[in-house]
């Protein structure tokens, strides 16, 4: 098996929706990354040896929605691509992807990536009227046709707009972690104190320059717009919970993912490729996991992730603290706490497959540079961002070992270590 080199990774700021990037598409903006990638790493002419891309809010008509970005650069034309989705974890499971058909020798290059916008949604109409429109299509004569036409309701011209909920339960992924937190004893404080960290993280992160290399301005917008240098436990304390209005709810807009629009991409390639083309290598793939919980029936929607670490973990043969930096998605403050407990719960883990916890981590590594409820989460884009972000770190290091887990819709979770 080859060794895996993550190269480097390029995005554009991350930005509340329906602000910057308004009437901007998906493929404009991932295309903006791969042609910055091309760029950095002097890929243009060349063929990469596969390209993953994927986005959740996307049209029926981007069906070769990755093809169409690669074509938009200035890579090789000859460069095949695809598309993949598999919610906020898509980024991260192109990366496993492509990472593991480099170890096996079938690719010496791949690219990677992900993008979502909430400003330029494909809104879809009835399906009543879909129907009708398509036989309205096929109609032979002109009476065929008025009469389809004088069928249609007025009710039915109203726009479908996409829905984040679960089809299953009908609940939205607030409502669902509401009833996480619930369950698992996690309060409003220790939620709004996480937030709070991940905004003093990222503020740090970019006043020191740690994403001058790893994002690119984007239509005049220069840096991450979500990140608050300003807040305060008691700015967090006074927002009203978002889900669960009946006096009992403790998320809010503060410790939650608002909506983000942004696209990320990263360059991978073998050791060997690596070195010949002289590019430093900032850390390497190493393994990698996805598991899934059965929520229709009670567990938690976004603890998939406990499932899937510790899977990896024995695999690996590693404890849950051999690691040196931890990167767990923020879908919700509460939920990346509720993972937490989780793993200090003798009872859980056993379900897991393990007689005793895996035990708590050392808070000071997680989410060091800032994590999604300050940075933003534009849902595909959010792997690639936190991989090159945690290899980064790890080539900042200089040797290490992390830890990357991301929960995502439909009860999933996608969990990957780099090394360096």
């Amino acid at each position: 098996m080859k060794k895996v080199a993550i190269i480097g990774g390029q995005r554009i700021p991350f930005v509340k929706s329906f602000t910057h990037y308004n009437r901007i598409s998906n493929q404009e903006m991932l295309t903006a990354c791969l042609q910055a990638l091309t760029e950095r790493y002097q890929l243009a002419g060349k063929r990469v040896g596969d390209v993953a891309l994927g986005a959740l809010l996307n049209r029926s008509t981007e069906w070769n929605f990755a093809r169409e970005c690669v074509l938009g650069t200035n890579l090789d034309p000859h460069t095949p691509a695809y598309n993949v989705q598999r919610a906020c974890g898509t980024s991260l499971d192109t990366t496993i992807q492509l990472s593991l058909r480099i170890a096996a020798g079938q690719i010496d290059t791949g690219i990677a990536g992900g993008s979502d916008t909430n400003s330029d949604l494909p809104l879809l109409l009835s399906q009543q009227l879909s129907w009708k429109l398509t036989a309205l299509r096929a109609a032979k004569s002109f009476g065929e046709r008025l009469k389809i036409l004088a069928s249609i309701r007025l009710k039915e011209l109203a726009p479908v707009y996409p829905a984040v909920v679960e089809p299953r339960t009908g609940l939205s992924m607030g409502q669902h972690t509401e009833r996480m937190v619930k369950e698992w004893g996690i309060h409003r404080e220790e939620q709004d104190a996480l937030a709070w960290q991940s905004h003093l993280n990222a503020t740090k992160a970019w006043d020191t320059g740690f994403y001058d290399d790893l994002v690119f301005p984007y239509k005049g917008v220069t840096k991450d717009t979500i990140v608050r240098s300003d807040t305060s436990a008691e700015k967090l304390a006074k927002l009203k919970p978002a889900f669960d209005f009946s006096g009992q709810g403790t998320l809010t807009a503060g410790n939650s993912t608002i909506y983000t629009d942004g696209a990320a991409a990263m360059l991978l390639a073998s050791e060997e490729y690596a070195q010949q083309q002289k590019w430093p290598v900032m850390a390497h793939f190493v393994d990698a996991e996805s598991a899934a919980v059965d929520y229709v029936h009670g567990e938690g929607l976004l603890m998939a992730p406990t499932y899937a670490v510790a899977r990896l973990l024995k695999r690996q043969h590693l404890r849950l603290q051999d690691f040196d930096i931890y990167e767990i998605h923020e879908a919700f403050c509460g939920q990346v706490l509720c993972t937490l407990k989780a793993w200090e719960d003798p009872v859980y883990c056993k379900k897991l497959g393990y007689d005793a916890p895996l035990g708590s981590i050392d808070r000071s590594k997680l989410n060091t540079r800032g994590g999604s409820v300050a940075i933003g989460h534009p849902f595909c884009a959010t792997g690639a961002r936190i991989v090159a972000q945690t290899a980064k770190l790890l080539q900042e290091r200089g040797s290490g070992r992390a830890l990357i887990s991301i929960c995502t819709a439909g009860g999933m979770g996608v969990v990957a270590i780099l090394q360096r």
